[in-house]
């Protein structure tokens, strides 16, 4: 998702997508925090994101420990970005349970950013698979500057042409990407998402279970509307942007929230052994 243009702090404030999400969730759980434990206020977790985020990384150390929060539906299970999630959930765990409100909200923030991803359709595009496609072959890991990065390769000219045109150009597979999350960031900014609150019962599941299983069934209900499927077909719709209104922003602010409940309750159980 958007999380604005990476190049100030308070970039993405208005438009980000990233921030309008935690200040959803951040609120929703308010009245929900065990009293024992001290979860960082909004202002906190948001500075930790934008330029402070996992998109920051991006743009200051292209593909040296980059996170890639890309998902396959079909496998979910099985994708690095489980692992990210669960380190994310353990570390604001644990700066929760010493009352480390700084380190909770890093953790809250990339935690958020990780699932928040893992839930949006343009990261079900198998963008590595067609990245090394575009680039004869050679993966992610040897995209080390902003130059390999964006450039696609080819073995002659006309080659890296087509190659950077299947990349960048109309249609293409950033290009399309890019366009998807910024229709997303044009219609959430001004909505409450009240739906997303979480019912009592949702609490006690990803309390008994754990977020990932709740992550992964959101993941394969978002996968099932097929909306970025239909974008690659007709572009941005009416139709798209109440699914993204109605849908898909609440599952993700409500799987977000859970996350952050989860993690309370834990460093709660931790309080009480101090």
């Amino acid at each position: 998702m958007y999380a604005g243009t990476t190049l100030r702090n308070t970039s993405g404030r208005l438009m980000g997508v990233h921030q309008k999400i935690d200040r959803v969730a951040r609120k929703q759980i308010a009245a929900l925090v065990p009293t024992e434990v001290i979860f960082p206020e909004t202002k906190d977790i948001l500075h930790f994101e934008g330029k402070n985020g996992p998109d920051g990384i991006k743009r200051k150390s292209p593909s040296v420990d980059e996170p890639w929060h890309f998902v396959d539906p079909a496998d979910i299970e099985h994708s690095p970005l489980i692992t990210v999630i669960e380190q994310h959930l353990e570390n604001l765990t644990n700066a929760l349970a010493v009352d480390n409100v700084e380190r909770a909200a890093f953790e809250a923030a990339w935690l958020s950013h990780a699932i928040t991803d893992g839930l949006t359709p343009a990261h079900h595009y198998p963008l590595e698979e067609r990245l090394r496609q575009l680039r004869q072959g050679e993966g992610n890991e040897t995209r080390t500057s902003v130059l390999k990065k964006g450039l696609m390769k080819g073995d002659t000219k006309v080659e890296v042409l087509k190659n950077n045109w299947h990349y960048w150009g109309a249609k293409g597979a950033m290009t399309t990407h890019m366009a998807f999350e910024a229709g997303v960031a044009s219609v959430v900014p001004y909505q409450r998402f009240r739906a997303a609150t979480p019912t009592p019962a949702q609490l006690t599941e990803v309390l008994n279970k754990g977020i990932i299983p709740v992550f992964c069934d959101a993941v394969s209900h978002i996968d099932e509307l097929k909306m970025y499927e239909k974008f690659q077909k007709n572009g941005w719709t009416t139709t798209l942007a109440k699914q993204t209104n109605q849908i898909l922003m609440p599952v993700i602010i409500r799987t977000v929230a859970l996350a952050w409940l989860r993690a309370a309750e834990e460093a709660r159980k931790q309080h009480g052994t101090r």
